[in-house]
């Protein structure tokens, strides 16, 4: 169903039964995790001007794996890491 990079590949899959016998299969819902409780790789200063994905790229090799960085900010929406001029991202150390 998931991308195995995606943060929701690891949620257990469940399955819905409709009254009319048809079945729906969905994820279970992901919780955020406590990010200062991520084991931290490094912090990385950014500006207001920086891309996250790109800091995904050169800090865990993975453009798409922005969501963990989101994680260890405490965030579900990653525009909300690039808001002030400058600022310091907690990035964690990648989990397989």
């Amino acid at each position: 169903m998931f991308d195995e990079r995606s943060r929701y590949f690891s949620i257990e899959t469940a399955e819905y039964t409709t009254v009319d016998g048809r079945k729906i299969t969905y994820k279970r819902r992901r919780f955020l995790p406590q990010g200062d409780r991520l084991p931290l790789l490094m912090q990385v200063t950014v500006t207001r001007n920086d891309r996250l994905d790109l800091i995904t790229a050169q800090t865990l090799g993975d453009p798409e794996r922005f969501w963990v960085v989101c994680d260890a900010n405490n965030t579900m929406n990653p525009a909300e890491l690039l808001t002030e001029p400058v600022q310091t991202l907690r990035v964690p150390v990648p989990q397989p």
